[in-house]
């Protein structure tokens, strides 16, 4: 007999329903969120299950990495399809939960979640502590301007070491908690300049003119694998930087950018966008396409697709294991 399995995990206990093909509640149990108990109580209850489902969620990684290791098929699914299908039962409760993820594994009726590796969680880690710590700089610098302002007194745009010297000679200590947070900030720099350096395929990202080790380390860590999307451009979707869509009868309108995805790679190539757009002086297709945008359609837009126009580079770049090429002006002529 055909075994479907529904997980509902939260951080202490994880709710199990086991359904057979017909979609019958066989077997129902709550044991520890934790994956050993889970695979003993499936492997007893559900011999052969055909699928086992779970939703996104802080734990899902772990959970999935570790079932997948017991030898189990495990499957992730979004958390927001699963909610458009429980929300229509009467009773919200973990116990109900688990059966309608267990249905959904039965009727098929999911899409796979891609579940990255650890590898790719741990650089995205440390390029998210970067980020948070390169926001708190900002966060300070711009209280010690303010401070500053209501003595008269006005530091104007300076670099940062430029700023902390002007600031040492007027307040006392607060520097001081900015220096610590910008030596914080090089020590994890050195880190992803180590392994950026490591990395051959980060390497050939960073020949894009605008991209960088932060945002090729992002994007390989963002994507994971490139044999997931079929199409290049469907990367350009997947992070959020194409166009919202709403079509129905006689009503079609298109709307600004989704904002789907991963928010940090968005903004790092939103940012390499910027870099080749108005500061990489060499001459390519790319940024000849990108200005005849902002002329047309403003600076910000063409920002916005040539930061789509780079995640299909990257992507295709990943594919065929190629570095960036510089077309001359005479063959694009």
């Amino acid at each position: 007999m055909e075994y479907y399995v529904g997980l509902d995990v939260s951080l202490k206990q994880t709710s199990i329903c086991v359904v057979d093909q017909t979609g019958s509640v066989v077997r129902e149990g709550v044991v520890d969120s934790d994956p050993e108990a889970i695979s003993v109580y499936v492997r007893s209850k559900a011999p052969g299950a055909v699928r086992i489902g779970l939703e996104t969620g802080p734990t899902s990684t772990w959970l999935w990495t570790e079932l997948k290791r017991f030898g189990l098929p495990v499957i992730c699914i979004d958390a927001r399809h699963a909610k458009a299908v429980l929300k229509m039962q009467i009773n919200k409760n973990d116990r109900n939960d688990a059966i309608g993820i267990a249905r959904i594994m039965q009727t098929g009726w999911f899409k796979e979640v891609h579940v990255k590796d650890i590898d790719s969680h741990s650089v995205r880690a440390l390029l998210a502590s970067r980020a948070l710590l390169v926001k708190i700089k900002r966060d300070l610098e711009n209280h010690v301007r303010g401070l500053l302002k209501n003595l008269g007194l006005v530091i104007g745009r300076a670099t940062f070491n430029v700023f902390a010297a002007r600031a040492e000679e007027l307040i006392e200590g607060r520097p001081d908690l900015v220096a610590a947070v910008e030596q914080q900030v090089s020590e994890l720099d050195r880190k992803v300049m180590k392994l950026a350096r490591r990395d051959a395929q980060v390497q050939r990202f960073m020949t894009v003119p605008g991209v960088g080790p932060i945002t090729a380390l992002a994007f390989k860590a963002t994507i994971d694998d490139p044999a997931r999307f079929a199409r290049s451009r469907s990367v350009g979707a997947y992070v959020g930087l194409t166009s919202r869509r709403h079509a129905s009868g006689e009503i079609d309108w298109s709307g600004r950018i989704s904002k789907c995805g991963d928010a940090m790679l968005r903004s790092y190539l939103f940012e390499a966008a910027g870099v080749l757009l108005t500061r990489v002086p060499k001459w390519s297709t790319v940024k000849a396409w990108g200005m005849r945008l902002a002329k047309r359609n403003g600076l910000r837009k063409a920002k916005v697709a040539v930061a789509r126009k780079l995640a299909v580079i990257l992507h295709r770049m990943w594919i065929d294991g190629t570095e960036f090429n510089w077309s001359k002006k005479e063959i694009a002529a």
